[in-house]
């Protein structure tokens, strides 16, 4: 097939005085794409990379025309607006061009993590209490108050609408109202947008890595032993859990910005993850839950807190419908890699899926 590949390049992202250090965290290096064609080609394919931009000199549209592509290997993220990841899914559905990963709607939800949440509670996914901040002053839900004005519980401070840990740092951790207000006026005046409070789970965090497709469900009609039956298609890699020992001192029990970045050479991690059998189901069954819900497509990677003080209860943080793809380095590529999949297995198996719900054929 002819595979046009969509990215977001953080080299040509806009810039402005005063631009967020993070602003682009979550953009793709030439590394990572480049990897994504040469594995698409490794698997027989013509492929190339375009800029997902349609102002000059990129002019995706003008350039998809004369491409001519059966379809479209889309990983990019875009700059600007609420639903900015599923900006590049309308603009191909305009144009009635092919791609992989989740449909308008779903990467709009996605990015959106309090949408998500409200979506995974109705369904009876479990995820930790939470509260959108618009203003710093915004009355702070009773539910998180004791009946003297204090905080009931350590709460979590974090833009709502970002992804690669943005705005996660120790300091996201308070314990009072006036550190709450303080993180989120921090929060709403460096990223623009509202912030998102929520219980703070103390505990392990593990990810939930998935390529393929299944038909939608409802998890509160099933149980874990019903999995193979409802998502026959969808393949889970080994859960993956984040080793803090080496970064406690600073990061906590968190996977945080400087984690990915700056103190990378330090993050470890364990994969698989020490789990029982029955803890592993469990967490399985909740990731495709929360994929089922929220129509996602081809792939997919659930973020969740094991509640240390509830049993490792898992919590679900967040769906991503876009994780990184850089070799040897992302989340789902470490996934991929512990279970013996090459680098080009696991990109082959993203477009084939979406190949098979696209009807196309090799």
């Amino acid at each position: 097939m002819r595979v046009a590949v969509l990215a977001n390049l953080k080299a040509n992202a806009p810039t402005w005085q005063g631009i967020p250090h993070d602003q682009w965290d979550d953009l793709d290096s030439p590394k990572s794409v480049g990897a994504i064609v040469d594995a698409l080609r490794a698997n027989g394919h013509s492929a190339d990379y375009f800029e997902a931009q349609v102002t000059p000199p990129h002019s995706l549209i003008e350039k998809l025309t004369a491409y001519h592509p059966d379809i479209c290997f889309n990983i990019a993220e875009s700059h600007f607006g609420d639903g900015r990841e599923a900006q590049i899914p309308a603009l191909l559905e305009m144009l009635r061009i092919p791609y992989t990963g989740s449909r308008v709607l779903s990467q709009a939800i996605a990015l959106d993590k309090a949408m998500t949440k409200r979506i995974a509670a109705y369904h009876g996914l479990p995820t930790p209490e939470y509260q959108i901040f618009e203003r710093a002053d915004d009355p702070i839900s009773a539910d998180f108050l004791t009946p003297d004005g204090g905080l009931r519980f350590p709460l979590f401070v974090k833009p709502n609408r970002e992804g690669t840990s943005m705005g996660v740092t120790i300091d996201s951790i308070v314990t009072t109202p006036d550190a709450l207000r303080t993180q989120v006026a921090a929060g709403i005046v460096r990223y623009h947008q509202p912030i998102l409070v929520e219980r703070y789970i103390r505990g392990r965090e593990v990810m939930v890595g998935m390529v393929g497709n299944c038909p939608p469900f409802d998890p509160r009609q099933h149980t874990p032993a019903d999995l193979p039956q409802l998502a026959p298609d969808l393949h889970f890699f080994s859960i993956l859990e984040m080793d803090v020992a080496l970064t406690a001192a600073t990061e906590g029990d968190l996977y945080t910005s400087e984690m990915k970045k700056d103190m990378a050479v330090l993050y470890r991690y364990h994969c698989p993850a020490p789990l029982t059998d029955e803890q592993a189901a469990r967490l399985r069954y909740q990731a495709a839950g929360v994929f089922s819900v929220i129509d996602a497509r081809d792939i997919s990677r659930v973020d969740f807190r094991l509640d240390a003080d509830d049993g490792d209860a898992p919590y679900i943080l967040e769906i991503n419908t876009l994780p990184g793809l850089t070799p040897s380095f992302s989340d789902l590529c470490v996934q991929a890699e512990s279970d013996g999949w090459a680098y080009e297995k696991l990109v082959g198996a993203i477009l084939d899926a979406a190949a098979r719900r696209w009807s196309l054929t090799a």
